[in-house]
């Protein structure tokens, strides 16, 4: 189905750079001149312009697909007294035009609406133009959208910069035929996509599933069946726990320690050391490439430095994210948005354990207070009261023997789905390039589809999400070796 498509008979040279060839009988024409109208809109001055019934859009609300919801509405009022602002029928397709990365993305309206300065907006397409195409020729031209921004900090592009874009111009019966196929088509990926990341949802699932019951004694690993005897721990997210196992406060088995303020204003270079944030501490890995440095002199090292087999946990943000160091590099040093944990005996405590517990426990929301607030925050204080399961240091051990086995194994497996999820992505854009720019011909392959596409009609709640068999075989193609 896909990988039997074939270039055209013919081509020439479009004469644009980022088009190259074109099949010969195609044209070339500025994106103004396939529509009758084409304009933007304004952010109404006053509160008293918003909240009303007319849907307002801003580019975070493309979804280079069909539009048929906004968060953001303006007033009747604001249509007849802000001058800038406009109507705009469904079907109209518009274009981002600020904000750096959202330059190119598009939508077309399937309601009437209007729209912010940033929105570049085609309406009232000429009968040789089809909206849905030349929407996937926007969004395949966005690189070329985005080499064309000016600007500062926030790049941006405008209107005549969109309306000039160059475009291939198919007769309307194939621009017709691209989009069938093109629909066709990206209905399976996408659903082929979506089964793979259901799968990684539930490997991710089953992982914390494992890591839970683990770590909070509800099987043996040493044995594979649960203990002889249990307790209540007498704390909520952990319920009961065997009966021989410690539960305390943290502070009575690991030290505790925030990183080291950041104040730009005293780094005077005589002491620079690389240090990590909280953004470098994810889930069981750490970031040490391209790090920030700060001032850390000598006799602060023991405080405001890590060791091989320390714990690092985020304070803020993700509170109680969690990652163990191993010495990559040899002296490194922490901010304040981080916690060092150390065990105060290694020889009754081993860290990567109590990176376990700390991973069901934020699973478990053990570290929210009840409070709705901005931003959550892990104190020292609040960390250290916390209260942990601590079983013997030779059960410690086995658990973190079982879990690193059993969910390498998993992680491998996601990392894999990962890949192929990517690979597709990759594919489906690379798809859509080829065939609205006229690399590939779909012309036979449209003709082929069924009236009816059975996606159209199948009941998704009941649906396994599979594509059918000639799709899957070539998407596995695809995805093989990944």
């Amino acid at each position: 189905m896909i990988t039997d498509l074939k270039p055209y008979p013919a081509y020439k040279d479009s004469g644009v750079e980022w088009l190259g060839e074109v099949p010969e009988h195609w044209g070339v024409r500025k994106l103004r001149s396939l529509f009758r109208r084409h304009g933007s809109g304004t952010t109404p001055a006053g509160d008293q312009y918003f909240g009303g019934d007319v849907p307002w859009i801003i580019t975070g609300d493309l979804n280079d697909g069909m539009l048929s919801f906004t968060r953001r509405t303006v007033t009747r009022s604001a249509l007849q007294e802000v001058q800038a602002l406009r109507m705009y029928p469904a079907g109209s397709l518009v274009i981002a035009m600020y904000a750096g990365v959202t330059i190119g993305r598009t939508a077309i309206l399937s309601m009437e609406a209007c729209t912010n300065q940033a929105c570049c907006v085609l309406a009232d397409p000429l009968q040789c133009t089809n909206t849905v195409y030349f929407q996937a020729v926007v969004n395949t031209a966005r690189p070329q959208l985005v080499r064309s921004s000016f600007g500062g900090a926030q790049q941006n592009i405008n209107a005549e910069i969109v309306r000039g874009l160059r475009v291939p111009v198919p007769p309307l019966p194939e621009q017709t035929a691209i989009t069938r196929y093109l629909d066709y088509t990206d209905r399976r990926i996408q659903r082929y996509i979506q089964t793979k990341q259901e799968l990684t949802a539930l490997l991710e699932e089953q992982k914390q599933a494992i890591i839970h019951q683990v770590v909070t004694g509800q099987i043996d690993v040493r044995t594979g069946q649960p203990y002889p005897a249990y307790k209540d721990s007498g704390v909520e997210w952990l319920g009961e726990v065997p009966e021989h196992w410690g539960v305390a406060a943290l502070r009575h088995r690991y030290s505790q320690c925030l990183g080291k303020m950041l104040d730009s204003k005293r780094v005077v270079g005589n002491h620079l050391l690389p240090y990590l944030r909280n953004t470098d501490v994810q889930w069981g890995r750490i970031n040490t490439k391209d790090l920030p440095e700060m001032d850390i002199f000598p006799e602060e090292y023991g405080r405001y430095t890590v060791q091989r087999g320390d714990l690092l946990v985020c304070e803020g943000g993700e509170v109680g994210r969690c990652a163990l160091w191993s010495g990559e590099l040899s002296v490194c040093g922490f901010q304040k948005a981080l916690h060092r944990l150390r065990p105060r005996d290694r020889d009754q405590d081993v860290a990567r354990f109590m990176y376990y517990v700390l991973r069901t426990a934020a699973e478990r929301n053990a570290f929210t207070d009840g409070h709705i607030s901005t931003i959550a925050h892990l104190t020292g204080d609040k960390l250290r009261a916390h209260r942990f399961p601590f079983p013997t240091f030779s059960e410690q051990t086995a658990i973190v023997h079982f879990l690193d086995h059993t969910t390498t194994g998993i992680d491998h497996a996601i990392s894999r789905t990962q890949r192929q999820i990517d690979l597709l992505s990759e594919y489906r854009t690379r798809l859509i390039s080829d065939v609205v720019t006229g690399k590939l011909d779909v012309r036979e392959a449209a003709a082929a589809l069924p009236e009816v596409d059975p996606l159209e009609t199948e009941d998704d709640s009941e649906e396994t999400l599979e594509p059918t068999t000639e799709l899957a075989e070539d998407l596995s193609t695809i995805t093989a070796g990944a």
